[in-house]
């Protein structure tokens, strides 16, 4: 933070504004939710009252700050956009009104994503889902220089933000042209064959147990067909699993929690060896019928992992997890192994381009919170 700014607590700035109305069955309401990880707040659905089961509700101001009591450690807060103004929540929301005399509603907004305020949420009570109180927020600190500087921070970080966006938009549209490529050349092949899952690839886990002299490098799956990547191994005392999947070349790696938004993959021979919680499964082709090459290319395709989130219920973090039976049921067009084979000559470096995407949409997704670094410490000129 730049030290010629205050460091006041939030209480001074920000008043918990706690006002519930009675819902009525005969008028329509908007209903808004939090995205985690601080990235704001959006319309949830607009049903009528008499859908609404608890009648006791808050309504939500333009410029408010809301927090989730239940979702704030994993960044379920943001300040309410105007077109939201009206909308309702529940009691496991809380409400505060900014004093716009002293506090942007903006620099609240995007102080608010930094890991200096997300600090001082995760450092607050238990893990439990009732650790985050109103008192709570209030005594979390934020650098207030005046309003002027305030506005002129905002208008800097809106003038890069866009740039980034701007960016973000072209790395997306390549990225579509890909899958598009990808898909067509996948329904040509296929025609009108298809197949379940279960009956071109199986599940098949190496369990390896946790042994207490053993070390266990570690890979992760990203969302978005982002693929495979490494992480640090981690022994026997730093975890609760009693045994890892180990990975081979060629599995299907799926995880359960996050599947649904693209987290699947097909193991590259560089990180066959390493291994993955219990909470990534994984899948053998089956010989004959499925080439891992040409699965690599197409699991990585919205078009692929969007029918994962068919398959399972739920919304955001409280979606269900993809079970394998799930998974394995999923019906999809499929071409022949000879096809497959033809598929993976016309798709040549698709994978390595998708690669490159992923390192860019990565490098991308770090500039705005090293811009929002710079700005909270006085640094943004």
């Amino acid at each position: 933070m730049s030290n010629s700014w205050p460091l006041i607590p939030l209480s001074e700035v920000i008043r918990h504004r706690k006002e519930f109305v009675r819902i009525s069955d005969f008028e329509t309401y908007k209903r808004c939710r939090v995205q985690l990880h601080a990235k704001g707040i959006v319309l949830r659905d607009t049903v009528p009252g008499s859908e609404i089961k608890t009648k006791e509700q808050q309504v939500c101001r333009a410029r408010e700050f809301l927090v989730a009591e239940i979702d704030a450690k994993v960044g379920g807060f943001g300040v309410l956009p105007d077109d939201l103004d009206g909308s309702i929540v529940s009691s496991h929301y809380f409400l505060f009104q900014i004093n716009h005399e002293k506090l942007d509603h903006r620099f609240l907004d995007y102080f608010v994503r930094t890991p200096s305020f997300m600090d001082q949420v995760a450092a607050r009570g238990s893990t439990n889902y009732a650790a985050i109180r109103p008192q709570h927020v209030l005594e979390y600190h934020i650098p207030l220089p005046p309003l002027p500087e305030q506005r002129r921070i905002v208008a800097r970080i809106d003038e890069l933000a866009a740039k980034i966006a701007e960016a973000r938009g072209l790395r997306q549209r390549g990225a579509e042209k890909v899958d598009a490529f990808v898909i067509s050349v996948h329904m040509h092949l296929a025609g009108k064959r298809r197949k379940r899952l279960g009956e071109i690839i199986k599940l098949d886990e190496e369990q390896v147990p946790v042994a207490l002299d053993g070390a266990y490098p570690q890979c992760g799956v990203k969302s978005f067909g982002a693929g495979l990547f490494p992480k640090p191994a981690i022994s026997a005392s730093e975890t609760t699993y009693r045994a890892f999947n180990r990975l081979y070349e060629g599995a299907l790696v799926l995880s359960q929690v996050k599947g649904w938004e693209g987290a699947v993959a097909v193991c590259p021979a560089n990180l066959a060896g390493w291994f993955v919680s219990p909470e990534y499964r994984t899948f053998r082709c089956v010989a004959g019928e499925t080439r891992p090459r040409y699965l690599a290319v197409l699991v990585r395709t919205e078009w692929f992992w969007g029918r994962l989130g068919r398959a399972t219920r739920g919304v955001g973090a409280r979606r269900e997890r993809t079970r394998p039976e799930q998974f394995l049921n999923i019906e999809i067009p499929m071409p022949d192994f000879d096809q497959q084979r033809q598929g993976e000559e016309l798709f040549g470096h698709v994978n390595a381009l998708k690669q490159f995407q992923a390192e860019t949409a990565a490098e991308l997704d770090a500039m705005l919170p090293s811009v929002l670094d710079r700005a909270f410490r006085g640094e943004l000129l």
